[in-house]
């Protein structure tokens, strides 16, 4: 899904499938849930690699080109670095915070941690609703201010001639899916 996903975002931007993926795997952890609760391990298997092998990759495959690209050169890894650890600590702490809200023996627990889950997800869109889109963005003006998209025809002929491992010119760097490509 991570090949599919990543050369979508390059088509279409980093933050319909960040957006899509978060939200359909936050709504898909009711389920899962749900299937946990009635001791279920098939049903759970099952939704467990729909949400987390297929839906939630919308999220995984882009969250390493865009969340980079939305720094400028001189702090892009110390911001993704920065980040990326928080939100790890942060996500680190919600089994125990989900204990708390639930105790074991708590009525409706898949619904309560469901929506819990469900709510993160809705924070993790609505932040990639608010951050710029930084698909077809020059690797030199990521990060900056006004910086301006290439043209969509420009863009589809220089990702074909990279693909085709044909020399470009212009001597610019751009982000495409998940590497960096150094185009010549």
């Amino acid at each position: 899904m991570i090949p599919l996903v990543g050369d979508l975002s390059d088509r279409i931007g980093r933050r319909p499938p960040i957006i899509v993926g978060s939200l359909l795997a936050g709504l898909m952890s009711f389920a899962y849930l749900y299937a946990i609760s009635i001791k279920n391990v098939p049903l759970a298997f099952v939704f467990s690699i729909l949400m987390w092998g297929v839906v939630y990759q919308g999220y995984n495959a882009v969250f390493p080109s865009f969340y980079p690209e939305l720094f400028p050169t001189r702090a892009r890894v110390s911001g993704m670095a920065i980040a990326q650890n928080v939100g790890t600590m942060l996500t680190a702490l919600l089994p125990a915070a989900f204990a708390a809200i639930a105790p074991p023996g708590s009525a409706n627990v898949p619904l309560t941690i469901g929506a819990c889950a469900f709510g993160v997800t809705v924070i993790s869109a609505i932040a990639a609703f608010s951050a710029r889109e930084t698909n077809r963005v020059h690797l030199n003006d990521l990060g900056e201010p006004g910086a301006v998209a290439v043209g969509k025809v420009e863009y589809d002929q220089l990702r074909r001639q990279a693909a085709a491992g044909w020399p470009v010119r212009r001597g610019r760097i751009f982000s495409v899916g998940e590497s960096c490509m150094k185009w010549r």
